[in-house]
């Protein structure tokens, strides 16, 4: 074991305060939130179980694990939630200067649709 795997090496909670293992070191039953996410599931409330810790820029990174037996499926949007957001997606594509429905996002920081800025005089 190399000493960067030993400073991180603590399975039992004394010097970190949670169980704490090196990068590519958990044992199976914990994931992150990303790999429960890809298995279809969520933390559902429950305390991180356990963290990984390597170095990384800047310092010391951390992931934090969460246990596969306490994890809840994820949730799905009602079909009343799903309209809603539709339609404030599609909202957010109308331009407000032209009332055009445009195929991108209209930038924030121009206020209005590509075609309405660059017809600005002066530009």
């Amino acid at each position: 074991m190399s000493r960067f795997r030993a400073a991180y090496w603590d399975p039992e909670g004394t010097r970190y305060g949670i169980p704490t293992f090196w990068w590519g070191g958990a044992p199976a039953g914990y994931a992150t939130r990303r790999q429960l996410r890809a298995r279809g599931l969520r933390p559902g409330g429950q305390p991180v179980a356990a963290q990984i810790l390597w170095r990384g820029v800047g310092g010391t990174r951390a992931a934090y694990l969460y246990r596969l037996d306490l994890a809840r499926p994820k949730r799905t949007a009602s079909p009343a939630q799903q309209r809603a957001i539709s339609a404030a997606l599609r909202a957010r594509r109308i331009c407000p200067a032209c009332g055009e429905l445009r195929d991108y996002y209209i930038p924030r920081s121009l206020g209005e649709c590509l075609t309405c800025y660059d017809a600005r005089p002066g530009r």
